[in-house]
């Protein structure tokens, strides 16, 4: 097994803890079905955001979805004229057999314009990754006692 990089970006339409929390979820939520991901294999995760992002931790949405041993780190992406405003990044190092050639990088929202050739997802269920997002928070809620 080897340590390979997932990575994933999306953007948000406001700076808000709802926001950052749902789209991040979502991104992380896409990467983890796509890849068959389990959060024992997960050694790390790096979040970014571009500065004008800053009422919430990414990272939280990953503690949420249930990655309670993975090392998660947040900052801001630097700060390049003109790029993708409301932009939350993500690097996930992941243990795992796959090849580099068979991972699912995930871009969505106007982050499809940092890869587009990274942009194209198979089809997936909406109504049961929602499912899945809500299954996880909900856990998180009762085990941590903490809320949304």
């Amino acid at each position: 097994m080897v340590c390979r990089g997932v990575r994933g970006a999306t953007t948000v339409t406001a700076n808000s803890r709802e926001e950052i929390l749902r789209e991040t979820r979502r991104l992380l939520a896409l990467m983890i079905r796509l890849n068959g991901i389990d959060p024992e294999d997960v050694a790390s995760a790096i979040f970014t955001t571009t500065r004008d992002i800053n009422a919430e931790f990414p990272a939280l949405a990953a503690r949420q979805l249930g990655w309670w041993d993975a090392a998660l780190l947040c900052g801001h992406e630097m700060d390049v004229p003109n790029s993708l405003p409301r932009c939350i990044r993500i690097l996930v190092h992941w243990n795992t057999n796959k090849k580099p050639a068979d991972i699912q990088h995930v871009y969505v929202g106007d982050a499809v314009k940092l890869r587009p050739d990274k942009a194209m997802l198979p089809m997936v269920d909406e109504e049961d990754l929602d499912a899945w997002i809500e299954q996880q928070v909900s856990n998180w809620e009762r085990i941590s006692g903490r809320s949304r």
